[in-house]
């Protein structure tokens, strides 16, 4: 059997279902011989990681965080614990509301990193999926209030993509190489800055290239769903205006994967 080629780096925090939705989804649609499944437990202590004692194919990091740790930094810091671990040429990152839905992922993201040497890395900044409508007239209101802040002589702006408040691949789905990744002695909790942000601009400052895969063509192969902790954990509680058009976004995406089968198929464990 030919050795793997990406190391899929998966944290996991109190979500039971929604990691063996994410793991059966992965075991469905991804050969077995492309990928190597490292999944961190940040200190859970609950039935998540019982479940993922019992799994088989994956290994299995159990991480106790300091107490004072942000749920941010315990994020990057567990996909940083897991980084050590990758003999892989490529590494992954994904969240466990990242839900696969096609065979071709994982052959698709390959064939995005692999198209010239200087690519760094491919993945995401938002896997949403909007209207074409709604698209250009976000891309038309971003250019005006750029071009406005720009005359202005305005710095102090919070307009997404500028200054520091650049675009980045986020660690819901980004793919890298890890030769460069070592190269540069790279971590995703570099400045205690949200995961892959600063791995993001060392590797653009040395030259490379890192790929914004548009999230229409993304969401052929996976989805993204906010939130759906919520819906699969009904102890738990989504705040806000939108919570009833988020249940009604995340039932849909849920059902777009056939969730309810998949968590029906024990077979997939194993």
């Amino acid at each position: 059997m030919s050795a793997p080629q990406v190391t899929i780096l998966l944290p996991n925090y109190r979500t039971l279902q929604l990691t063996k939705l994410c793991l059966r989804l992965l075991r469905k649609h991804t050969d077995p011989r492309m990928y190597h499944v490292i999944v961190i437990d940040n200190n859970s202590r609950d039935e998540s990681l019982e479940y993922l004692k019992r799994l088989p194919w994956i290994e299995l990091i159990e991480r106790v965080p300091p107490s004072d740790e942000t749920p941010s930094l315990s994020h990057s810091r567990a996909l940083d614990l897991g980084l050590e671990r990758v003999t892989t040429p490529y590494v992954l990152s994904m969240h466990t509301d990242t839900l696969v839905r096609h065979p071709s992922w994982l052959n698709f993201l390959l064939s995005e990193i692999t198209k010239t040497p200087v690519i760094a890395a491919v993945g995401s900044w938002k896997l949403e999926q909007k209207s074409l409508l709604k698209r250009l007239a976000k891309r038309l209101e971003h250019t005006i209030q750029s071009t406005y802040y720009h005359l202005a002589g305005k710095t102090d702006h919070a307009l997404g993509g500028k200054g520091n408040d650049y675009y980045y691949l986020r660690s819901h789905c980004a793919l890298y190489r890890m030769d460069l990744i070592r190269k540069y002695k790279l971590t995703f909790s570099a400045e205690m800055e949200t995961a892959g942000k600063v791995m993001h601009r060392r590797l653009e400052m040395n030259g490379y290239k890192l790929v914004f895969i548009p999230p229409e063509v993304l969401g052929i192969y996976m989805l993204h769903l906010n939130h759906a902790t919520m819906v699969l954990h009904p102890e738990l509680r989504l705040r806000g205006k939108n919570r009833g058009k988020d249940i009604r976004r995340i039932k849909k995406g849920l059902k777009r994967v056939n969730a309810e089968q998949i968590l029906a198929e024990d077979t997939l464990e194993y």
